[in-house]
């Protein structure tokens, strides 16, 4: 396996998961036992003084791509999803405030009474408190994903990586769940991912990543501790790189 930095090459870090991981083993929603592990998993990397970006998608209570595909106008589907975006950073804030990690809720779309504004200068100074900056509503646009979201928001955090926490703990060259053969890529380049179709993360946000050559590192959000054991170079998982 490739090595990977220890974790003092990891000053910043973006950690992009899916809002299907915070539904736990319900078919929708939020289950708060889920979003507290994952929350102490978060805990577990601040501790070693890690600054922490985190994007979560919004499919656990609304997918605008499925919503569109129901006859919705895409514009208002995708705002939509955005919405559901800023629900699971709110509770994914209340969680790590549980535990004592003061975090801000960051939206790309305004509601003050909720979230704060995304603003550059002011979301690197919570960073450099050590707060953790929790993006949501996406990019604030449609037809962007929050993987897309992640990526720019990485880029304008000067993150050393995104980590994308899934279900599997990396990249196959084919779905591990339905074939006994799927191989696992120790690394993998940009260009690969996307003539491949590996599914990572979406085209736009793959070659943002590749354009700033900003590594993303795919591991297992099930895996307990595994977010911390990556940082001091253990675990498995596929770095995706140039």
């Amino acid at each position: 396996m490739t090595a990977i930095p220890s974790e003092a090459s990891f000053d910043r870090v973006m950690l992009k998961i899916s809002g299907e991981a915070l539904m736990g083993d319900q078919g929708f929603g939020l289950h708060p036992p889920t979003v507290e592990r994952i929350a102490r998993e978060v805990q577990s990397v601040h501790s070693l003084g890690v600054e922490i970006c985190m994007v979560i998608g919004g499919g656990n209570i609304f997918r605008g791509l499925q919503g569109s595909a129901q006859g919705m106008e895409r514009t208002t589907a995708d705002y939509m999803g955005m919405l559901a975006t800023v629900m699971n950073a709110l509770a994914m804030q209340s969680s790590l405030e549980g535990l004592g990690i003061h975090t801000r809720v960051i939206s790309a779309i305004t509601m003050n009474e909720v979230a704060e504004p995304y603003i550059r200068r002011r979301a690197v100074r919570h960073l450099e408190k050590k707060r953790v900056c929790i993006f949501a509503a996406g990019t604030g646009n449609p037809y962007f994903t929050t993987d897309t979201a992640a990526t720019l928001r990485a880029n304008e955090m000067s993150c050393s990586a995104i980590f994308k926490g899934t279900k599997v703990d990396g990249v196959y060259d084919k779905d591990p769940a339905k074939f006994s053969d799927a191989k696992r890529y120790d690394t993998v380049s940009y260009d690969d991912v996307l003539q491949k179709r590996l599914g990572v993360m979406d085209a736009s946000a793959i070659a943002l990543a590749r354009d700033n050559n900003l590594p993303i590192i795919v591991f297992s959000l099930d895996e307990p501790g595994g977010f911390r054991g990556i940082l001091a170079g253990e675990g498995t998982y596929t770095r995706v790189q140039g």
